[in-house]
């Protein structure tokens, strides 16, 4: 009789731990779904925010990937309604996935460039002349640089998706008084700039620096909207960002694998940012010409060797 007491008595300990572990694994599955359902409505409700996107897909044709590299072309445009435009904003992102590394070139829009197919012009002319290939193979037979994978966003859905994922604003040290022809008025020191600021303050040439000090303010603005993506306080913005880009975000690639390629980088840990411009500095001087104005003559082969060592690749 004591035994068989013993024996139920030492049951119940097990039984209440299953129920437990029953009710923390409910709660667990409860919250997974909340979770789920609240993600999918906010990617949905970015889908529709981004169903009239005025940029068009392009025909795209890349370089065949060879080892851990690859290299995106990144492009921004201020279409204003027009059916061409030229592209203000002109990067190659380099990621190498085997240790994760980010390096993002900038290339100034007025460089001289031989244009294929075209006589020479400004860097920016290739995009309207005959869209994102046309611009890709410009920069290809120029430096050999291999272009994979390209992304092309109008600066007015740049100013939307700014504030999806950051509707505080994103934290910009304006280092000087900004206003000429970007459409928002800023004033010197550190503020929390929205989508419709950051992009003013991206844009902004109109001091000594020129188009230089431009293209260090657009570096500056990709390196303060990677800190925000990965913030977690955005993570409950990050669904209707993601489905706002399907949209505002004009890419070769299909909507899963850009997210694919996303939680791949995101994975591997923290991301850093090495950055450049070319043309480099003392490979370049200005000049003007009748049908293309003021121009930068650079150096092809000096940068073309920078690049190859900044990048870590062999251009041919």
């Amino acid at each position: 009789m004591e035994e068989q007491d013993y024996t139920r008595r030492s049951q119940r300990p097990k039984k209440r731990r299953l129920r437990k572990g029953r009710a923390f694994f409910t709660l667990v599955l409860l919250c997974i779904i909340v979770i789920a359902g609240y993600s999918i409505m906010q990617y949905r409700s970015g889908l529709e925010l981004a169903n009239d996107t005025n940029v068009a897909q392009e025909d795209f044709s890349g370089d065949t990937i060879k080892g851990d590299i690859e290299n995106y072309l990144i492009l921004g445009v201020d279409t204003r309604g027009e059916e061409k435009s030229r592209t203000d904003t002109m990067m190659v992102l380099s990621w190498n996935k085997a240790n994760n590394d980010l390096k993002l070139v900038s290339f100034m829009r007025d460089i001289y460039a031989d244009i294929p197919g075209y006589q020479s012009y400004k860097l920016n002319t290739a995009y309207y002349l005959d869209g994102v290939q046309l611009l890709k193979d410009t920069l290809t037979n120029m430096f050999g640089l291999p272009i994979h994978h390209y992304a092309l966003i109008d600066f007015k859905n740049f100013e939307s998706l700014v504030d999806i994922l950051a509707p505080n604003g994103v934290e910009m040290e304006v280092e000087k008084d900004m206003s000429e022809n970007i459409g928002v008025e800023l004033k010197q020191g550190v503020h929390r700039l929205n989508g419709q600021e950051l992009l003013g303050y991206a844009r902004f040439r109109h001091d000594a620096e020129g188009d230089f000090g431009r293209v260090a303010r657009q570096q500056k603005v990709i390196e303060a909207l990677k800190n925000e993506l990965l913030t977690p306080k955005n993570v409950l913005h990050l669904p209707k960002f993601v489905g706002a880009a399907q949209g505002y975000v004009t890419t070769d690639y299909s909507s899963a694998e850009e997210m694919q390629q996303v939680l791949k980088l995101l994975s591997k840990g923290k991301v850093n940012i090495e950055k450049a411009t070319i043309p480099i500095e003392g490979s370049y001087q200005f000049q003007n010409f009748s049908h293309a104005g003021d121009s930068i003559v650079i150096d092809v082969e000096q940068n073309k060797a920078f690049l190859s060592e900044f990048l870590g690749i062999s251009l041919e």
